[in-house]
């Protein structure tokens, strides 16, 4: 009987040619790259001469150094940089690159009485009566700077200010009603439209500071509550469909606005919408997860009400804590408490919650991206939430800010990131161009030389099929072929695999012809009668001997064709053809720009885009040319 081979000897001899292999690709990469033989004689190899050629151009090194960059950047980033494709935030939208969201003035730092913020800009007011504004603070479009506070709210000084949606309301301390931003939607009482219920005629002269007891804005609505209990609501019915129902409320404590509902805290410990409540699910620290928060608070008092957009977040009497609402942040994840450990205060931001316990703890929870829950382990007297930003006040200095500063490259229109995109979408656009690249340079060289090398017949046929996919007009039957997969229901992910494959499919005709051409020279040369001379198969001799040759050129054009596809892609994505949003590419976000009212008012939502194609698409044609120059036989002329 045969013996059978041993594992160690079928080891031995799988490590001995793997060796061999590794010593046969080192002793070639050194011949390339350092132009010596393993005999000691020099030579000069054509990587070497190509090298010298182009690293004498500074141009090209510096183009070479910043697509590098910019590769590894949209590469590496999204690692550290992470994104949700469907999050939106209606509060941030169109706001303008700051990175000044947190940053209290230094004035108010250490005299600090209320800080309230509901989207980009927050509004501070210290104890002497001054108010400061900071943050995102210009409306482009509707040209206005909620810094630019009234003449009287300066002169007098304020005993209450709150910020709404796009709008600020101070009382001022004579108790006149200021307001300042939008009023387009009756935000601050004055405005007579349709569905805008106006600011109650008995306000419109002010209010006897003495009686005053809340004042808050909210989405578009704002409200005030004297301190008898009698509550006066006005702004838009459309965003706050309740409003009319809380007009005129007796017996109120204090109001809260969600995005879409205004709730009252009755003095009883009762809470009021007015219609049917939003609010049945909830959540208890005592109790876990319940329904039907009605009937669950009949036998309970409510001390304290706070609201993010879409939750609530009640404090009772014994203690207990409860969230109630849509919970998409993890504002139902309730902070563990010590034992005798309880809230006296809480407030809302636009996705969390921060509040202060009997033992000076601060706890937030919720929406955490920005880092705005990051107080665990703070000590503070109180503690007040701005849109995304959490502030911590000590006596009447404010000792910690957290949350989100800002916006490098602004926000769209759908309150998203535009850098974070950016980063995201060059992830996708550089995949996209690549990948398309690599299946065009596939299909071109194959047939190129196939076609160049054989010739006869098979030359013929292959350069009639290369013509066809030459007539079709590239980008027109691009459109066809992306709209038709609309049709289909294919993932997101099969869907971008197949425009990559659209794209390599009909761009790879010029490289084809090219090969064809240099594989044609080539052929006649004399190593080739020698290879065939001594039996080598022609198909060893045209993709082991001949194509090496023309590698180089090969490379040249991928690198001239990648530049060409960034820009396809881009094309057919700003187009609405190519990859489609949520999911990010250069191109669609230079689509979502597409308007006159974004191009004029809102210029890094299509700047930062175009700049990052641009240097991406430049940076490539020149490191190309340069190569393409370096190959000149003539470059020394």
């Amino acid at each position: 009987m045969e013996k059978q081979p041993s594992d160690k000897n079928w080891f031995v001899r799988a490590l001995e040619r793997t060796m061999y292999a590794l010593k046969r690709v080192w002793t070639w990469i050194k011949r390339a790259f350092t132009g010596k033989r393993t005999d000691g004689i020099a030579l000069e190899t054509p990587s070497k001469a190509l090298r010298e050629a182009f690293f004498r151009k500074k141009t090209a090194v510096t183009a070479l150094i910043l697509f590098l960059a910019l590769f590894a950047f949209v590469f590496i980033s999204p690692l550290f940089i992470p994104m949700d494709v469907n999050y939106t935030d209606a509060l941030q939208q169109n706001v303008a690159p700051v990175y000044t969201l947190r940053r209290v003035p230094k004035s108010l730092k250490t005299d600090v009485a209320k800080i309230d913020g509901f989207s980009g800009f927050t509004v501070g007011l210290s104890n002497t009566g001054e108010v400061f504004v900071w943050g995102s603070t210009k409306d482009k479009l509707l040209k206005i700077d909620y810094k630019a506070i009234p003449k009287e709210v300066q002169e007098e000084g304020a005993i209450d200010v709150s910020a709404g949606k796009d709008h600020i309301l101070a009382v001022t301390k004579g108790g006149k009603i200021v307001g300042w931003g939008d009023d387009s939607c009756g935000q601050y009482g004055f405005a007579e439209k349709l569905n805008v219920l106006a600011m109650p005629n008995e306000l419109k002269n002010g209010v006897a500071v003495e009686e005053l007891s809340q004042l808050v804005c909210g989405y578009q609505s704002s409200a005030l509550v004297k301190k008898e209990g009698k509550a006066y609501v006005w702004g838009n019915l459309n965003a706050t469909p309740n409003l009319a129902q809380l007009n005129n409320l007796e017996n109120v404590q204090k109001i809260v606005f969600t995005n879409s509902v205004a709730v009252a805290l009755l003095k009883d410990g009762r809470i009021f919408t007015g219609t049917e409540t939003p609010f049945t699910s909830f959540v208890s620290s005592k109790t876990g997860e319940g329904n039907f928060l009605s009937q669950y608070l009949e036998t309970k008092k409510v001390v304290e009400i706070t609201a993010t957009n879409k939750c609530i977040a009640l404090l009772l009497s014994d203690g207990e804590l409860l969230v109630s609402g849509v919970f998409e942040n993890g504002e139902e994840y309730l902070p563990a408490l010590k034992e005798g450990e309880y809230f006296l205060s809480i407030d809302g931001g636009s996705r969390h919650f921060v509040g202060v316990t009997n033992e000076q703890n601060a706890y937030a929870w919720g929406h955490n991206a920005y880092k705005q829950c990051a107080v665990s382990g703070s000590k503070a007297d109180k503690a007040f939430a701005g849109a995304l930003q959490s502030y911590l006040v000590k006596g009447e200095e404010v000792v910690k800010s957290v949350g989100l500063r800002g916006y490098i490259m602004g926000t769209d229109g759908r309150g998203r990131d535009v850098f974070t995109r950016i980063v995201h979408g060059g992830k996708m656009t550089l995949t996209v161009g690549g990948v398309a690249v690599l299946i065009s340079a596939f299909i071109g060289i194959l047939i190129g030389c196939i076609s160049g090398y054989f010739g006869g017949a098979v030359d013929v046929v292959l350069m009639r099929i290369t013509e066809i996919f030459s007539a079709i007009p590239f980008l027109p039957f691009a459109m066809l072929l992306s709209q038709i997969i609309k049709y289909y229901n294919v993932s997101e992910g099969m869907r971008i695999f197949i425009i990559m494959l659209i794209l390599g499919v009909l761009s790879w005709t010029g490289l084809a012809r090219m090969v064809r051409g240099q594989v044609l020279a080539e052929r006649e040369k004399e190593f080739v009668t020698a290879a065939r001379a001594i039996g080598v198969k022609e198909r060893r001799i045209a993709f082991r001997h001949v194509l090496p040759n023309i590698i180089s050129v090969i490379l040249v054009s991928m690198t001239l064709d990648f530049a060409g596809c960034l820009l396809t892609e881009s094309s057919l994505s700003y187009l609405g053809f190519g990859v489609q949003q949520p999911h990010p590419t250069w191109g669609n976000m230079l689509n979502g720009s597409n308007s006159s009212i974004v191009i004029q008012n809102y210029w890094w939502q299509w700047l930062f885009p175009a700049l990052f194609l641009s240097l991406a698409v430049i940076c490539i044609n020149v490191v190309g040319d340069a190569l393409r120059d370096a190959l000149d036989p003539k470059r020394k002329r």
